[in-house]
């Protein structure tokens, strides 16, 4: 049985919440009183001064496709009313139209521009079918990319800017020093990297200190209970030694940890739909990973202890205190609350509880 690698149980403590850079806030706003059971935790973005809520939402499938705009614009009010102030988005989400239903819908509700952060990514385009100089990481695309993004999502500035994979066509230096140059003209606060190595973030880490550039501060993995090694293992050097924060996607692994799929995958959920039909394979991975039959062990657990499943999950991914924020999807407002229960059982589940929850992916 195994906790967060590298985490002792103790420094998530409540108690000890603070060392971690923890806060706890409340919510303002005409729905103020909902789920006030549900108190949002605020939580330093690795080594930076920035407080992001543990919990925020992100548009990844949903906005621009799946579903409409006012049922956008409902998920973005009932985040904010809930304490959420990290809304995360990426030029390839729909290609380009995810931010563009964020940034309407964020205007349309007006959200105080020095109440929330914003985030974009930068690397697979937001065309279709894309010229050599519509992606990648180059310093003309990254530049490019962060002036579209601006205008799609309505702000003067990204408060967080993220490279979405590492580009083998261009050196890190140039995508360093392009990131460099948004920050100091003001369009960009922080920039990180997601689903990058070790050896490249530190490289990137490396070249900024000694060019005296503004280097990675946090960093996007897929971290849950059955993706736990690099966030765990490949990245722990970095969160001393490089101050890196992670805002990680995916906690629920796609809806898997939910027990959605037990019994097979529906038509109408997200893995059944043609255009998600790539990922089906990715989240159900490999027979011999038996990802099912761990799963099955674990939503047997939480009805045995009486829990939601999602909610479990969630919180055992907020006990790590190297993630600084957990990204949510949801296309109903009522499953973003029920997610939001997670918080709660942050607050009171005991380490025994833990260590059944980590027996069952033994």
């Amino acid at each position: 049985m195994r906790g967060p690698i590298g985490a002792d149980p103790a420094s998530i403590d409540k108690g000890l919440r603070a060392r971690a850079g923890y806060t706890s806030g409340h919510r303002s706003g005409p729905d103020a009183g909902l789920q006030q059971e549900n108190r949002m935790l605020y939580r330093r973005l690795g080594s930076t001064g920035l407080k992001l809520s543990a919990l925020s939402f992100g548009a990844w499938v949903t906005f621009g496709d799946q579903i409409a705009r006012d049922e956008a614009r409902n998920l973005i009010a009932a985040a904010w009313d809930n304490g959420i102030n990290f809304f995360d988005n990426a030029e390839g989400y729909a290609r380009g139209r995810a931010e563009q239903v964020m940034g309407d819908v964020i205007a349309d509700l007006r959200l105080p521009r020095d109440g929330f952060c914003v985030s974009s990514k930068v690397f697979f385009g937001a065309v279709d079918d894309p010229r050599p100089t519509q992606h990648g990481l180059s310093r003309k695309h990254v530049t490019d990319a962060c002036h579209a993004a601006l205008k799609r999502l309505r702000v003067d500035y990204l408060d967080l800017y993220y490279c979405h994979r590492p580009d083998p066509d261009t050196p890190i230096a140039e995508t360093v020093q392009a990131m460099d140059t948004l920050i100091r003209q003001g369009k960009v606060l922080y920039w990180g990297t997601s689903e990058w190595s070790a050896a490249q973030i530190q490289e990137a880490v490396d070249i900024a200190r000694a060019g005296h550039l503004h280097a990675p501060s946090m960093e996007q993995p897929q971290y849950n209970l059955l993706h736990r090694d690099r966030v765990e293992r490949e990245y722990a050097p970095l969160y001393a030694d490089a101050g890196l924060g992670t805002t990680i996607w995916s906690p629920l692994a796609s809806g898997l940890l939910t027990g959605k799929y037990n019994a097979g995958v529906d038509a109408q959920s997200r893995l059944g739909q043609a255009q998600t039909a790539w990922l089906k394979d990715l989240v159900l991975g490999d027979p011999a990973e038996q990802r099912l039959e761990k799963v099955r062990r674990f939503t047997a657990l939480a009805a045995q202890l009486g829990q939601s499943p999602a909610q479990l999950a969630i919180a055992w991914c907020l006990r790590n205190p190297n993630v600084s924020s957990v990204i949510l999807g949801a296309s109903r407002v009522g499953q973003l609350q029920e997610n939001l229960g997670a918080l709660r059982l942050f607050d009171t589940m005991d380490e025994s509880v833990w260590q059944q929850v980590d027996a069952a992916f033994d």
